[in-house]
């Protein structure tokens, strides 16, 4: 919904001007280290020695993974159907409609690096660019209590770190750990785990930095598959990470993601009785 800008046209145009902008891509330019955010998954790719295969090869296994995730049911837990409308007809969304369940290794290989012939990130193994939600309400365990509310979950503790903007994307190892320190555990403690896939490059980055279990992170799939809608991220990783211990009747959690500037952010959980 990010629209196109004119500036200036507030105060009055020359002759010739008056060229569009386009406000979305905007606000994926950080100007104080002149980089798109892209770019930056691109800096941590070569710090730590991650190739364009393994960025495709875990997209793969986003894609799969969310693919697997939908057939099962898990998401339909989590979506609220909504209505709009389109060309004039009432349309209901009703799922994801960004993963691409047919996605392949070489279809993946295939694609053209978006910022520079030198560069990683592709349209296949970067987050998707996508409208939406998330909502949970925040209580204190009395309150909820009286109302008759069933928790999901109990937050334990948070964390918030910042780093140089030309590396953003590694802001959750900083994060996390702060928050696990505070929550006096480890990441082997952790039952499961979701990192935002700003981009393939950066989450390969933050599992070799925090040393992350794949079979127990974004177990079904993340925002490669999904989108990632700027905003509601956090909320949405929080959501799926409390749903998916009830489902699997484990105990503790950690979501976690990058921040465009600089900055990362954790949350560690644990599954309500």
């Amino acid at each position: 919904q990010a629209p196109h800008v004119i500036r200036g046209a507030r105060a009055g145009l020359r002759l010739g001007e008056g060229k569009l902008e386009d406000s979305l891509m905007v606000a994926l330019l950080d100007t104080y280290c002149g980089l798109y955010m892209a770019q930056t998954s691109d800096n941590l790719a070569r710090r730590h020695a991650i190739t364009r295969e393994a960025m495709d090869a875990y997209s793969l296994r986003s894609q799969k993974a969310a693919a697997a995730a939908r057939e099962r049911g898990v998401f339909a837990e989590e979506i609220v159907t909504v209505e709009v409308k389109e060309r004039g007809k009432a349309v209901r969304v009703d799922r994801d409609d960004h993963l691409r369940p047919d996605t392949t290794r070489e279809g993946l290989a295939a694609l053209k690096p978006a910022f520079g012939k030198d560069g990683f990130v592709t349209a296949g193994n970067a987050s998707g660019i996508v409208d939406g939600a998330a909502a949970l309400v925040v209580a204190d365990a009395e309150e909820a209590r009286r109302r008759g509310l069933r928790p999901l979950a109990r937050i334990v503790s948070w964390g918030i770190a910042g780093v140089p903007p030309e590396i953003m994307g590694i802001g959750p190892v900083p994060a996390s750990r702060k928050a696990l320190e505070a929550a006096a555990l480890a990441v082997k403690d952790m039952d499961l785990v979701e990192v935002n896939e700003a981009f393939a490059g950066q989450y390969l980055a933050v599992e070799k930095e925090l040393g992350l279990d794949r079979e127990r992170t974004n177990v079904n799939g993340g925002a490669i598959a999904l989108g990632h809608p700027l905003g509601a991220t956090g909320t949405r990783l929080l959501l799926s990470l409390a749903m998916e211990l009830r489902r699997r009747k484990l105990a503790h959690g950690l979501a976690t993601a990058c921040i465009g500037g600089g900055q990362g952010i954790a949350m560690v959980i644990r599954r309500a009785d």
